[in-house]
């Protein structure tokens, strides 16, 4: 069964930095977009960052542009999100997803495969 499986979330101050993985098993790595979406509580689900399959094309959403950085090895079958400068408002439940298609650039709960969230809390 296809899972997405994130992890590095946890506790940090304000400021500090964190490495959010994602990894892929059972489906080819290279043929999917990924994204990394965030949740806080009593808000919906919000796009953070992008990439294409080759890592060529990126997206951000302004709220982290400058502060975090999406990458990926597909020999590894592994996504990273590199949190820097975190704040506050960056707190949420952080999750992967992949998609055959579409690069993720917004929030769209029709992606072919979600994981199931790491928890990124900042302290201020």
């Amino acid at each position: 069964q296809v899972q997405l499986v994130e992890s590095g979330g946890g506790l940090v101050q304000a400021g500090g930095s964190l490495r959010l993985s994602c990894v892929a098993s059972e489906l080819t790595f290279a043929n999917y977009n990924l994204g990394w979406f965030r949740q806080a509580p009593g808000k919906e689900r919000e796009f953070v960052a992008g990439i294409s399959r080759s890592s060529t094309i990126t997206y951000y959403a302004d709220s982290v542009r400058g502060r975090f950085t999406i990458s990926r090895d597909n020999a590894k079958n592994t996504a990273w999100l590199q949190m820097n400068s975190l704040k506050p408002e960056d707190t949420a439940v952080y999750y992967c997803a992949a998609d055959r298609i579409r690069i993720p650039r917004n929030y769209d709960g029709t992606y072919d495969k979600w994981g199931q969230g790491t928890q990124v809390t900042v302290s201020s």
